[in-house]
């Protein structure tokens, strides 16, 4: 799994091919995440003229540590280079700059589908469903080369809903014969949860509220944590060992230690032991 996805380079941002599409098309508010408010469409004060960032190496200490857990998967370079061919919004016309930014978000949905799906067919036990997740994968990938008009008229709400049928039943796979109700916690509120060395391997943690959860030393083995909000969350000594559809963002949001152990489909963030 790990390896397959790795080699999937077009899902994961690269800051050198795109127009820093996501520091103009986004917004953001004053929290604890960003120091100022910006509005969606406007250039963030930090984007440099070469579209790079001018406090990228103190972005936490500066108070933009939302940043440091936002991944476009890719959708930044492919909107840059293959939807609008290399023209940059800086020098293209008004409304094909404000379209650049609407279709922005819309195939950041369609990459982030992409990056589950490619990594659902890497799990053995879901072989049963890998003709259906093929022509899901192939299906989403179309739909990111629509023309701007095509992906601006896209309900990928809908789309979403279909590949998420698909990503349910793979969990349901990997997970089967798991039972109890501490393992079936989907959408639950577990926000500053004490979960100290708990047993949530191969859990259904789909949607779960885990913001600020005590997980030091948890068992996280085989989870399903697609959507889980881990923000500050502690995975100090924490086991996800074979968690799936676990992503870099979600990773990036937590506190860590040189004692997680992480599945080799993400990377151990700087800032755990940069002190950050």
């Amino acid at each position: 799994m790990e390896d397959h996805i790795a080699t999937r380079s077009d899902l994961r941002g690269d800051c050198a091919r795109c127009f820093g599409l996501c520091c103009v098309a986004l917004p953001f508010a004053v929290s604890a995440d960003f120091a100022s408010d910006k509005a969606a469409g406007t250039p963030c004060p930090n984007l440099q003229g070469d579209h790079r960032c001018g406090i990228h190496a103190k972005l936490r200490p500066k108070g933009f540590a939302g940043c440091t857990v936002y991944d476009c998967f890719g959708a930044g370079q492919h909107v840059s280079q293959v939807t609008f061919a290399g023209q940059d919004w800086r020098t293209a016309p008004r409304e094909q700059a404000r379209r650049m930014f609407e279709v922005f978000p819309v195939v950041r949905q369609l990459h982030e589908l992409l990056r589950y799906l490619t990594e659902a067919l890497t799990l053995p036990a879901a072989g049963p469903i890998h003709p259906d997740l093929r022509r899901a994968l192939a299906r989403t990938e179309d739909l990111t080369h629509g023309t701007p008009e095509e992906l601006g008229a896209l309900d990928v709400g809908v789309h979403r809903q279909e590949v998420d049928e698909l990503l349910l039943r793979t969990s349901e796979l990997v997970r089967a014969g798991v039972r109890g109700k501490k393992k079936e916690r989907r959408g639950a509120d577990l926000m500053g949860a004490r979960l100290k060395g708990a047993d949530l391997s191969r859990a259904n943690l789909r949607g779960a509220c885990l913001i600020a959860a005590d997980l030091t030393g948890a068992d996280l083995r085989g989870a399903d944590l697609i959507g889980a909000d881990l923000r500050d969350a502690d995975l100090t000594d924490a086991d996800l060992t074979g968690a799936f559809f676990l992503t870099q963002p979600q990773v990036n949001a937590v506190r860590g230690s040189a004692g997680t152990r992480l599945p080799g489909s993400v990377v151990r963030p700087v800032h755990w032991t940069a002190g950050l």
